[in-house]
């Protein structure tokens, strides 16, 4: 990430100046692949190319900070909102830094500069009378002695035919509607699970009807000027034809910008009315003449990066907030929407902690210039797209590997060969017998890379990423060719000034794709020229104003002869079909079944190096592997022929009562639960619920308990149970499964027409409780079942809240 603190640039008289912003991250967790490429990436890229050309550039982002899903984060790992902030701002930084996002500020709206310049905006729509007041019902929480903000409510989804019993107050995840929370059916808080009540509370509003005929001109205007995507102009066009309606931009909260006015000063703006205005604050942030780039629409063009459901906070909030002050502001002319990357088969979530996110990408051993090239080459302009391993793969080992890789290695690897076998490093003279001109392939490929070249930088300008990376690998596509067909190395024993023009040609091909890829790949670009021993200061550049575009033309003339390369060596590493599965499986379900995943497998490693260890046979002496080899293959055998067939009653479940419960102390979606299960002392049980349940709903509560599995260390502590859960499908809601309130604790859980003792311990290679749990289900009375066998105590049957036809785990 570049910072630069020298001399902050300023517009520029007569040079193309150009204010680039992606969507400010929120700061509730660490983003994701589909975060990257949404905004971050893609505005880096952007950012990237317009510095290549010359423009006077400047990319602004930072994190989104106020609002009420940091305080609802903030209650989760039980801290104060900006110790959230300060967290993940850094966590922020650190994945971007890795993925080489070159920001001239990335800064905080929790910042002095976002309080001041938000409220200066205020105050301005406020004195020119865009603003009105009015009474909302909302829902109070007389436990919590506070109003609920919409995400600090949940309930059942009023829409018909969706009825999802998880709903936010602010939108359904399910059917996506977007909801008042008064709107929920049996309405709960979040923090205390009571449910709230209905008051009055008074609010401030932004008049988008007053400033619709505003709006309609820019809008009408920017969108051609701009060339706006169409995802973009269909989401506006929708929001007119439902018609404007007049907005809330104040909330009942403590986290935010304080609202400077005498009746609502208890109050802070609504997130996006405030976020918007953080790319200003975040320039006044960068420079103090940060109004040379936001009331400068004349020499300032603005260019905006974001995912598809960012889209009328960009088109329509935000600009209608700078309209209503009568100012000459900056708007955006350009507007860059993507819609969704999906990953494998189902959504990238950070909420469900579901698909790759940035710290996963590091962790790996696949460079950054990869994950960047496949982002990009997978970037979702025009419809939703799909991340997948096999497809990373491919595109690694085919298009990076063998078509670009092998290109420049090709290159530059014969170039290196000392004399008589290739140019001792040096940059070969072409003779006055041949030229570029005149030699037919090499004429013919200086065609081709001309006409790539302008159709790359048409693609750029229209702010069409993927196609303008595809148009650059052509070139090395064509490159590859060309070596092909001039066949140089039979060139360099048979006509010596030919082939020093191919080898000149081809070497300033590889100089021309680092300059058109750096955008894209810059850590792979800072590579070639390090091979090409070229700064990247002085010769990277595609700027008009040296002429560097026409020079490009003749790619022959490109380096000057004898100037002496570095050291050649292989660009990228093979991707293979074990590393692919390896990865496939360590980020597969949710980031909290990772954990325990991750958990488990350690347990079992210490267990397998434990048997492995020789210990004694109770005469003193040591038996080794190799001379009890026999005797335990014997009592394998034996063991396999005495192994009983799977059974359900081969599991111990019994009715548990949780005495006590509380979070893990080194694993925040850990609750730590000791349950009494009928035995002289309590077992230790370590379960992840902790998103799923609340903790005080974790205490003397009586559940089932899975009594037979293998004790695993779980972040240090050693769970010695299992406690039973259902989840829904897509793992957004889970339950306890309980058994009857007059059960006896310690009873064992059994099912009708089932007969059998439970193993003592159950053998973890021999996956019984794997076989048998796909078969536990609830059915649509929400009893919990092996298959249609309810799980029965002597009080009665086993149930599960609400989720029908889920699955128990």
């Amino acid at each position: 990430m570049t910072e630069n603190r020298k001399v902050p640039k300023l517009p520029v008289e007569g040079k193309r100046n150009i204010l680039i912003t992606s969507a400010l991250p929120y700061v509730n967790n660490v983003p994701h692949l589909g975060n990257i490429i949404g905004s971050v990436l893609s505005a880096d890229v952007f950012a990237r190319y317009c510095r290549l050309r010359g423009y006077n550039a400047i990319y602004i982002c930072g994190t989104d900070e106020y609002g009420t899903a940091t305080e609802t984060k903030a209650l989760e790992e039980n801290c104060s909102p900006k110790e959230i902030c300060d967290k993940y701002h850094v966590i922020h930084k650190e994945v971007y830094d890795w993925f080489d996002i070159s920001f001239d500020e990335f800064g905080r709206t929790s910042s002095p500069e976002q309080t001041e310049v938000c409220q200066a905006i205020f105050k301005k729509i406020h004195e020119n009378n865009w603003l009105s007041e009015d009474t909302l019902q909302q829902l109070y929480c007389d436990t919590c002695k506070k109003f609920l903000a919409d995400r600090l409510v949940e309930g059942t989804c009023p829409i018909p035919g969706c009825e999802y019993d998880s709903a936010r107050g602010d939108q359904c995840e399910k059917c996506g509607n977007l909801l008042n929370p008064t709107e929920l059916k049996i309405p709960r808080c979040k923090v205390c699970r009571n449910s709230p009540r209905i008051c009055d509370t008074d609010h401030l509003f932004l008049e988008l009807p007053l400033l619709k005929d505003k709006l309609e001109k820019y809008i009408n205007e920017m969108s051609v000027v701009g060339s706006w995507s169409q995802n973009a102009i269909q989401t506006t066009n929708s929001w007119f034809k439902m018609g404007l309606k007049k907005r809330c931009i104040t909330r009942d909260l403590k986290w935010g910008v304080p609202v400077p006015h005498e009746k609502y000063s208890d109050k802070v703006f609504y997130v996006w009315f405030d976020a918007p205005i953080g790319y200003i604050s975040i320039t006044a942030s960068y420079t103090r003449d940060w109004e040379k780039w936001w009331k400068n629409p004349e020499n300032v063009e603005l260019f905006q990066f974001m995912g598809k459901d960012n889209v009328p906070f960009h088109t329509v909030m935000f600009p209608s907030t700078l309209l209503g002050t009568d100012q000459n502001w900056t708007l955006m002319k350009t507007i860059s929407v993507t819609e969704y990357l999906n990953y494998e088969a189902g959504k990238f979530s950070k909420s469900k902690g579901i698909g790759v996110f940035g710290n996963d990408a590091k962790d790996t051993t696949i460079p950054v210039e990869v994950w960047r090239y496949y982002l990009l080459t997978n970037r979702p302009e025009v419809s939703d797209t799909l991340f997948m391993w096999s497809d990373l793969q491919a595109k690694l080992n085919t298009e990076l590997l063998n078509n670009l890789g092998n290109f420049v290695n090709r290159v530059l690897s014969f170039i290196a060969k000392p004399a008589g076998q290739g140019y001792d490093s040096i940059i070969p003279t072409i003779p006055d017998d041949v030229s570029g001109d005149s030699h037919d392939p090499t004429k013919k490929l200086a065609s081709k890379v001309a006409a790539y070249l302008e159709q790359y930088i048409e693609a750029m300008e229209k702010v069409k990423l993927k196609q303008g990376l595809k148009i650059a690998m052509s070139i090395s596509g064509e490159g590859n060719a060309y070596l092909q067909e001039t066949e140089f190395w039979r060139l360099y024993k048979q006509n010596q000034s030919l082939c020093s023009l191919v080898m000149k040609t081809a070497a300033g091909v590889v100089y021309l794709l680092a300059c058109l890829l750096e955008p894209f790949m810059p850590s792979f670009s800072l590579e070639v020229f390090k091979q090409l021993n070229l700064s990247t200061e002085i010769h990277l550049s595609l700027s008009v104003d040296k002429g560097d575009v026409d020079r490009l033309r003749k790619p022959w003339d490109l380096l000057s002869a004898g100037h002496k390369i570095g050291t050649p060596k292989p660009l990228f590493r093979e991707l293979k079909d074990e590393e692919v599965e390896i990865y496939r499986k360590k980020y597969e379900g949710s980031q909290a079944d990772r954990v325990l995943r991750a958990e488990a497998e350690a347990a079992e490693n210490v267990a397998a190096q434990l048997k492995k260890t020789k210990v004694s046979d109770g005469t003193g002496k040591k038996k080794s592997g190799a001379k009890s080899a026999a005797k335990s293959s014997n009592e394998a055998k034996n063991k396999a022929a005495a192994e009983p067939d799977i059974s359900i009653t081969r599991l111990d479940i019994r009715v548990g009562l949780i005495k006590k419960a509380e979070k893990h102390p080194d694993a925040d979606s850990l609750y730590v639960e000791e349950i009494d299960v009928g035995e002289e002392q309590t077992r230790t049980v370590v379960s992840g619920l902790v998103k799923y349940i609340p903790l005080d709903e974790m205490q003397n509560r009586k559940v089932c308990v899975l009594c037979n599995l293998k004790p695993a260390s779980m972040r240090g502590i050693k769970s010695q149970a299992m406690v039973l859960a259902a989840s829904n499908d897509d793992h957004t809601k889970v339950e306890l499964v309980e058994p009857p309130s007059s059960a006896s604790v310690g009873e064992r859980i059994t099912f009708p027409g089932h007969e059998g003792s439970p193993d003592e311990l159950l053998n973890p290679k021999k996956k019984v409780w794997e076989t048998l749990k796909v078969d536990l289900h609830s059915n649509e009375k929400l009893e919990a079942c092996y298959k249609n066998i309810p799980l029965t105590t002597s009080a009665g049957i086993c149930t599960v809240s609400s989720i029908s036809n889920a699955s128990i785990w």
